[in-house]
């Protein structure tokens, strides 16, 4: 074998291999443009508000304090508006998990005069920009005398057109005769929707879960129509309140992140608790 056979296949070893390091190395470039901000956010809020100011990009304190997190649940509100978040989103979450699988199920198994219409005007809604029906919204709940009350704050959240649509679209996916042997056996139309198909729809229901847990957790535009009273305040009011200097005064950027932090963990730990659960439904979807 001559040597220029033998070096051919050490050049393309090589080249794979300067391929794959410049490959890794643009995936922890990246990786560190999307992780950095979230290190500034955390090393901030253990900052005092003159080295925020002074050194916004350092990640390492000058002086280490926990005065932001002293600050916020001692001497502000900060714990009755996460109070307010974690009632109003539990509520929301389980109502809106029960109500949209009722209404798609309906949409997808029953058939009633009118169905198209009540579809079609389901894919209108979601088209209409959230925005858009704030105003109607808050004459509504006005009318309805709910206005500054949790019921105001929760009932106009707890159907959700898009969660519809999906849970429609799966109960779809699930044959029909699946149905056959329980409505044989007596059930009604509620028995076979609860024991039969809702079980199956364990995925849709936890991507629902997550969406709606995020989504009332996020919540903003909403709670700004639906209630002025400071003990009804939320935790994305709140924290927006923070940007106009209502605590303190100055820049105030370890408390607004320390603020941002505090939200952003409960939504995180749902994901990577109901992201574990539908890949194991899925799994068992595909044993059976």
């Amino acid at each position: 074998m001559s040597a220029a056979t033998t070096a051919r296949p050490d050049r393309r070893r090589t080249a794979r291999m300067a391929t794959t390091s410049v490959f890794y190395a643009l995936l922890v470039a990246l990786a560190v443009v999307y992780i950095y901000p979230f290190l500034i956010q955390v090393v901030t809020s253990f900052k005092t508000d003159p080295d925020a100011a002074a050194n916004p990009l350092s990640l390492i304190p000058q002086t280490f304090t926990t005065e932001a997190y002293t600050q916020l649940f001692l001497s502000s509100d900060f714990p009755t508006w996460f109070a307010n978040s974690v009632i109003v989103t539990v509520v929301v979450t389980v109502g809106r998990v029960f109500f949209v699988s009722l209404a798609g199920y309906a949409l997808a198994r029953l058939h009633f005069r009118g169905r198209g219409v009540v579809f079609a005007g389901l894919v209108a809604v979601m088209s209409v920009p959230t925005v858009v029906l704030l105003i109607p919204k808050f004459l509504v709940i006005n009318t309805l005398g709910i206005y500054d009350t949790y019921a105001g704050m929760i009932l106009p959240l707890l159907v959700d057109a898009a969660g519809v649509f999906i849970m429609k679209n799966f109960f779809e996916s699930i044959p029909v005769a699946v149905e056959e042997q329980a409505r044989i056996d007596g059930a009604g139309t509620f028995r076979v929707f609860w024991s039969v198909v809702l079980p199956m729809a364990r995925p849709a229901l936890i991507t629902i879960v997550i969406l709606s847990f995020q989504g009332s957790w996020n919540e903003l535009a909403h709670f700004i129509v639906s209630t002025q009273s400071p003990e009804l305040t939320t935790l994305t009011k709140g924290v927006a309140q923070l940007a106009n200097g209502q605590l303190s005064q100055g820049r105030q950027y370890p408390l607004k992140l320390a603020a941002a932090i505090i939200m952003t963990i409960p939504v995180a730990v749902m994901f990577f608790i109901f992201q574990r659960r539908i890949m194991n439904a899925s799994e068992g979807a595909v044993k059976e």
